[in-house]
């Protein structure tokens, strides 16, 4: 599991990135203000576990084999990944996937809000013509 936190030019974010197996699965939280360590520790302790559980969607990944890595060449890769500041780009197509069903979601949902009004109208439209022809 990895946190990383970073400026996205208006808002400080964590990312929680999770892999089990070969599966990355991301979440993103929004601190706000630039968070303060105990701020960091607090979401670590409370709110990462509900995050984590949160997550559906998954990207499959792909490892190097495990062969021994030159020092210098491991070296290079940790200041490499120091360097970096984001998050991973398989991160970000499991933040997009999220983003993307949790659309789709809201897209059922709205649709299904829509169809109720429409019927409600309807029964009421209907309501009154029956009155307006018994002369009420």
């Amino acid at each position: 599991m990895k946190l990383t936190v970073y400026f996205d030019g208006q808002f400080w974010v964590g990312v929680v990135e999770e892999n089990d197996n070969g599966k990355l699965k991301a979440g993103r939280y929004i601190f706000g203000p630039e968070p303060k360590d105990d701020e960091i520790l607090a979401f670590i302790h409370k709110d990462l576990c509900e995050l984590i559980s949160k997550l559906s969607q998954d990207v499959d990944i792909t490892t190097t084999s495990d062969r021994r890595v030159n020092p210098k060449r491991l070296a290079r890769q940790v200041a490499h990944e120091l360097s970096m500041k984001g998050i991973s780009s398989y991160a970000q197509e499991a933040l997009k996937l999220e983003y993307e069903k949790r659309k789709k979601e809201k897209q059922v949902y709205t649709r299904q809000q829509r169809d109720e009004m429409k019927e409600r109208k309807r029964e009421l439209r209907v309501q009154k013509a029956k009155a307006k022809h018994r002369g009420k």
